[in-house]
């Protein structure tokens, strides 16, 4: 997939509006009751990048970043500032923030993923792009240490154990993320005057798998 492993700037897409989307076919019933079905497992983020454009500077940064990813061509990293680590926003990171799997006494891989819950519901989201050097890992609450104990791949969120987990064991990690996407357009189009009045760019980014 081209796919480049390059965060657009975070002061950048600190101010930019987006957050997740589904798709869902409704089928209205003669009766009036519905029939609905997604044909996505997973959801899809959307983002405006051009709502953090504060300055000129800024504006310059974004097309030097356009250009290099061709515009729709190259992927790369975002930083979602509403939803970027494994714990609360609130809190700070800890190994035991998410389980990603149970020892089964062969398997060493395992793939970074992050579960949202809400009642007796949740969703589990998969993690392909994990920040380097914050991902922390446990095995039943007893901390482990990166290059020693696991290794990460953090262009494909697979973490790789040292030594396989004994069965049974609650396998868990805390890391920072980001999004995969790309420009969802091959056209930026602004004026310096508008600009200047206030008026910012649509600069939209779409998440894409990999």
């Amino acid at each position: 997939m081209n796919f480049h492993e390059i965060r657009f700037p975070a002061n950048l897409s600190f101010g930019s509006v987006g957050g997740p989307e589904r798709h869902t076919d409704v089928v209205t019933l003669a009766n009036g009751f519905e029939e609905r079905n997604t044909p996505w497992a997973h959801s899809r983020r959307r983002y405006d990048a051009g709502m953090g454009m504060r300055s000129l500077d800024d504006i310059e940064s974004l097309i030097a970043f356009f250009e290099a990813r061709r515009g729709q061509m190259f992927g790369f990293r975002w930083k979602d500032w509403t939803d970027f680590k494994s714990s609360r926003a609130s809190a700070a990171i800890q190994a035991t923030d998410q389980v990603i799997g149970t020892g089964d006494g062969a398997a060493r891989e395992y793939a970074l993923c992050k579960t949202y819950t809400s009642g007796a519901f949740d969703y589990t989201r998969p993690i392909t792009k994990p920040v380097a050097g914050t991902v922390q890992l446990a095995l039943d609450g007893v901390a482990l240490t990166e290059g020693t104990d696991f290794a990460v791949d953090v262009a494909t969120g697979l973490v790789t154990m040292t030594n396989a987990p004994a069965a049974g064991v609650s396998v868990t990690a805390g890391f920072e993320f980001d999004v995969p996407v790309r420009f969802d357009t091959d056209q930026i189009q602004m004026s310096v005057a508008s600009f200047k009045a206030g008026d910012v760019p649509n600069v939209p980014i779409v998440e894409v798998r990999v």
